[in-house]
């Protein structure tokens, strides 16, 4: 393991003319998505008094879900900023300081543990909990963010059950874009894969999978470039051969245009100091969220390249809470 890093958190720091603010606290929550929230929850019963800073995007990824409807305790279903107002509110209960900021610096060289907020505000905390989740990758175009929550998805678990005897499209042709479209295949009536290529990047296996599914249909070389509807997807407009003398548009009729290529953990001010995978997933000790810094931890989809749930999220920051809590009684 390489040593720390050590760095001044003042370099680059624009001029404000003046001392910055500091304030220091025992426990610093960075992400207000289920991990976020629920590590406030247990921090704050457990007298750790954590201040909470939402990030830009407040409730995370699940604010961008109309209904969740695979929740435990929400036999009706609820819509994802619904929850997460539930789950702010059930925080703030219990004493956490929610606060609307975006972490833009850290300094986990020595302790206390320093972050800047907003370019402007110096914490020092005695612990920090990172939950700033990941993004969800997209192509780009219009239409996904028209479609949004009405046809466009990019979690096939959280999602396909709406799709239930539809026909959809999976985008992609990686590990997880197989995943997927045979998850969707068990549910829909047909599950089209839109490949850029023609072959998978896919593990053997994954591809097996696939081939052997009858009611998937891949369209190899396949790009997408626009979806149409008028309430809602109701179709893809793709190009085959792009580029190429043979180039022409096909049209698909789909309910439901999936996502499955890839994700961004948000994890790049963190990777000075911590480990991070080839993709940005920020490395920790196996059944733990500690990081490579005591008194660092991390929780949901910023660690979670596998299971990426809301619910699983909220388990970790869970074990996060107790986590920090445990660390600082042993100081």
């Amino acid at each position: 393991m390489e040593p720390i890093k050590t760095m001044n958190i003042n370099d680059d720091e624009p001029s404000h003319g003046g001392s910055q603010e500091t304030e220091k606290v025992r426990c610093l929550i960075i992400g207000s998505g289920p991990a976020g929230y629920t590590a406030a929850i247990y921090a704050s019963r457990a007298n750790l008094n954590p201040v909470l800073y939402t990030g830009m995007e407040m409730g995370g990824q699940l604010t961008t879900t109309t209904e969740v409807e695979n929740y435990p305790g929400y036999p009706d279903g609820v819509t994802g900023p619904q929850m997460m107002e539930d789950f702010k509110k059930q925080a703030e209960r219990f004493g956490t300081d929610v606060r609307f900021g975006i972490a833009t610096k850290v300094d986990f060289s020595g302790r206390p543990h320093k972050v800047i907020i907003d370019d402007k505000k110096t914490i020092e905390a005695d612990t920090v909990i990172l939950a700033t989740g990941a993004t969800a990758k997209y192509l780009g175009l219009e239409a996904e963010k028209k479609y949004a929550g009405m046809g466009v998805s990019a979690c096939a678990t959280c999602d396909g059950f709406f799709y239930k005897g539809k026909d959809v499209a999976v985008v992609g042709g990686g590990d997880t874009a197989c995943e997927e479209a045979t998850y969707l295949a068990g549910l829909a009536n047909k599950v089209y894969m839109i490949v850029r290529r023609d072959v998978f990047r896919a593990s053997k296996a994954m591809q097996e999978r696939v081939f052997k599914t009858k009611n998937i249909e891949i369209l190899w070389k396949h790009q997408a470039v626009d979806l149409f509807g008028k309430d809602g997807v109701e179709g893809a407009v793709l190009v085959k051969n792009k580029g190429e003398e043979n180039e022409e548009e096909v049209r698909i009729r789909i309910d439901g245009f999936f996502l499955a290529i890839g994700h961004t953990p948000n994890s790049d001010i963190f990777k000075v100091f911590l480990d991070t995978d080839d993709v940005g997933y920020v490395r920790t000790s196996p059944g733990t969220t500690k990081t490579r810094v005591p008194g660092v931890f991390a929780c949901g989809d910023l660690q979670d390249s596998h299971y990426r749930q809301a619910v699983t999220a909220a388990g970790t920051g869970c074990m996060a809470a107790i986590d920090a809590e445990r660390w600082l009684a042993e100081q």
